[in-house]
Formats: C-alpha cells, sequence, structure tokens
C-alpha cells in the first residue's frame, strides 16, 4: 500500500521540513520525497515527468501570497492530493483551505503520529481536518449543483463507486493509476459535501431519486 509515491513537502522551515521528511520516509519507505523551499522550486517538482501524488502545503510559504497559490496548483493540477500544512488553525483558514481545494488540513500544532493518521486517510481518498471542523454542506446545499459542479471524469468514477468497484478496479477500466483515482475521490467528496464514497454514492442516489419522482 502506498508504493512508489511520489511526495512533495513544500514548507521554508528546514528543521520542519527535515523532521517531517524523515518521518515520511520511516513510514512511506518505497516513496519518493522531494521538497521545495519557496513557489519556484514547488512549481519546477510539479512540472517534473514523475507526476506527484501528494503535495503537502505551508500556504505560508515564500511566493505563496496566502490562498493564491493554492488555487493555481488545484486547477493546473486538477489530479494532485493537496494537504495544507499551517501554522494557522483558525476555523476559517481551514474553511477557505478546503474551500479552495484542499483534500486535508493539518496545523503544525498537531502531533507527529496524528500527522502521519492524516496523510494516510488523504492518501485514502478521504478529506481531513482536526476535529471535523470543516462542513463541507456549507459550500452548496442544493443537490443538483453539487453533482453539476462534478467533471465528466468525476461523475465517472462516482457512477464506478455507485456500482461497487474497488479503486483498482477503476483504475484498471480508466487506465491510470490508483493514487489518481484516490486523488479524484478526495475532490469529489470535496464538492459533494461528503466525507467518503458510501455518503457520495447516498448523494448520487437522493439526486436520481428527486429526478424520478421529478419525472413522474
Amino acid at each position: 500500500m502506498f508504493d512508489n509515491m511520489k511526495i512533495i513537502l513544500a514548507d521554508d522551515h528546514p528543521l520542519f521540513r527535515q523532521a517531517l521528511t524523515i518521518t515520511l520516509k520511516s513510514h512511506f519507505t518505497s516513496a519518493v520525497i522531494v521538497d521545495a523551499q519557496n513557489i519556484p522550486e514547488l512549481e519546477l517538482h510539479l512540472q517534473s515527468e514523475e507526476k506527484a501524488d501528494l503535495l503537502l502545503l505551508d500556504l505560508d510559504i515564500p511566493g505563496a501570497h496566502g490562498f493564491n497559490s493554492l488555487i493555481s496548483i488545484r486547477r493546473s493540477h486538477p489530479d494532485l492530493g493537496i494537504v495544507v500544512i499551517s501554522g494557522f488553525e483558525d476555523k476559517e483558514t481551514i474553511h477557505k483551505a478546503m474551500s479552495f481545494g484542499a483534500a486535508g488540513f493539518i496545523p503544525k500544532s498537531t502531533p507527529v503520529p496524528q500527522m502521519l493518521v492524516a496523510i494516510k486517510e488523504v492518501l485514502n481518498g478521504t478529506l481531513w481536518t482536526p476535529d471535523g471542523e470543516f462542513n463541507p454542506n456549507e459550500k452548496v446545499n442544493n443537490i443538483d449543483d453539487k453533482i453539476a459542479s462534478l467533471t465528466p471524469k468525476q461523475h465517472e468514477i462516482l457512477l464506478m463507486f455507485a456500482d461497487g468497484l474497488l479503486n483498482k478496479q477503476i483504475a484498471s477500466q480508466l487506465g491510470t493509476s490508483e493514487s489518481t483515482i484516490k486523488s479524484h475521490a478526495s475532490i469529489i467528496f470535496l464538492k459533494l459535501g461528503v466525507r467518503n464514497r458510501t455518503q457520495a454514492v447516498i448523494t448520487l442516489n437522493e439526486l436520481q431519486l428527486n429526478q424520478s419522482t421529478f419525472g413522474q
């Protein structure tokens, strides 16, 4: 599990970067872990031919301009799982980061074991915030709008979820990697305002039920 991943750690604090890198390598032994101290270095890693599976992003990294880089990276790399690791941990910052496309938010005050739990949750395609402080349902309330916000690929994957296919099976059918499917899943959950595939399928079924009711 989690074999042959590429993880980018974007943070400008050398000691924190070094400590987290050592921890990640000890738990993800086959992963390639690269770091960036600023946005230009991060962009070089993102443009590499070897695609990254996960980005651990400090919002305060030089050149980030707050949420602007998060928004830009999400648009240009829609399949990338992004976890914000920040010294800011107020609810507004967490809510905005998740609304702008992060799959997880880890305060730097979080104990290392809990950080690893959060990272593994995101890699498994689940959204993660401390104590569930972010309520995705605040973003969109109408089920039709939620489904309509999905890209064609995301909608196709959601339908495969409804058919009970595993991530590995979906990846095989679509000719992509399992990590890419997990990244798609986390974005689907964000858009639908849910935390896992079971809730996503329920949301899909609610829409289908509403459509059949209106059609009667």
